[in-house]
């Protein structure tokens, strides 16, 4: 028997992604991997994984799923409102998101909605037992490549995990949220500020843009005041030679407003890029949704870089000050009892010296 996770029920846009697959755009591969390396990397971290490992990226609502395995530990990352069902007929239990949980065979993990952001991550100890393509388990649903037959997840698809039983091990969870900045988007001019009037560059970075419905894995198109192209001899409007595209690259069509482009864009693109986003600000373009605002503000390549290794300081003590997490319900009686207490009390609560422990809250061995 495999063991695996069972889609019991879809959600909306669940697939499954790592960092993405580099080194074949010249050969018209996007890379797709995850939208917010962020939350990818600390739902990981808190399963005991390499960074890349592939997890599964949530879009809007998560799926419920059956653990068809003796136990799995997974990780959740992200504004959710996650729920443990223990069987058929049993009521939904609220479990914590942030944190990693000990799933055992027969229980269903309900992942439920995201609250104010479009992504969400779930991660499992071990991995996915599933082939790469490309060096990369991550999915480019337009190809209908990667991941679990280079779709999004249905009901009845099973999720073969590379670890039949969980090991020994704590459960553990975030200190705090991690501050992924406010503000303005930050941007880097180029590579086409060139064919761009001064006027149209100025409304770029004076103005506000709303995410309009058109917005996807590939990229996000902006509702707001157009952008006015350059009009010369040198510079014929909203058309060039069809290019490369970096992650964060902002192309104007010739309807002046911006398209972000983002994981799964395309390799080339004929329209000019007034900027692109720095790569500090792309895991939080990878959690917008339709109707939010942004604004953009330009800053040097020397700023962005400075900003990028802060942040990925930043990530790196977020990760090593993960804290002890508690299993639902509070003190974990089985971990107890494996204890050699001699005499202590244990309280599920904060205690003061004007407190007494009950029977549910403490006792003596």
């Amino acid at each position: 028997m495999i063991a695996g996770l069972k889609v019991v029920r879809a959600g909306l846009f669940d697939t499954l992604q790592d960092l993405g697959r580099t080194g074949f755009m010249a050969l018209g591969m996007p890379t797709a991997g995850a939208m917010d390396r962020i939350g990818l990397g600390l739902a990981n971290a808190l399963a005991g994984n390499p960074a890349n490992t592939a997890g599964l990226e949530i879009g809007v609502m998560g799926p419920d799923l059956l653990v068809e395995a003796d136990s799995v530990h997974i990780a959740l990352v992200g504004p959710l409102s996650p729920a443990l069902i223990e069987g058929p007929d049993a009521a939904a239990k609220p479990l914590e998101s942030d944190r990693s949980h000990l799933l055992k065979r027969g229980q269903i993990l309900r992942v439920g909605m995201i609250e104010g952001s479009s992504t969400a991550y779930l991660a499992v100890a071990g991995g996915f037992d599933l082939p790469a393509f490309m060096g990369s388990l991550s999915t480019y649903s337009r190809a209908g490549i990667g991941g679990f037959d280079g779709r999004k997840l249905a009901a009845g698809d099973l999720l073969p995990l590379a670890q039949a039983a969980a090991a020994a091990g704590d459960e553990r969870k975030l200190a705090q949220p991690f501050d992924y900045g406010s503000g303005p988007l930050r941007v880097v001019w180029g590579p086409q500020e060139d064919y761009f009037s001064d006027e149209g560059r100025r409304t770029f970075v004076e103005c506000e843009y709303r995410v309009s419905k058109e917005a996807d894995r590939m990229g996000i198109r902006f509702e707001g005041p157009t952008i006015a192209h350059a009009k010369s001899v040198d510079h014929g409007g909203a058309d060039i030679i069809s290019d490369g595209i970096a992650p964060g690259a902002i192309q104007v069509p010739g309807a002046g407003l911006p398209i972000v482009l983002l994981a799964d864009r395309q390799t080339v693109g004929g329209y000019p890029k007034i900027a692109t986003v720095a790569s500090v600000d792309l895991p939080r373009l990878g959690r917008l949704l339709p109707g939010q605002t942004v604004r953009f503000a330009a800053i040097t390549v020397e700023e962005a870089e400075a900003l990028r290794r802060d942040q990925e300081a930043r990530l790196q003590r977020a990760i090593a000050g993960f804290v002890a997490a508690r299993p639902p319900g509070g003190i974990d009686l089985a971990r107890l009892y494996e204890e050699n207490l001699i005499d202590g009390v244990v309280f599920d609560q904060p205690w003061s010296a004007t407190s007494k422990p009950s029977s549910a809250e403490g006792g003596t061995k």
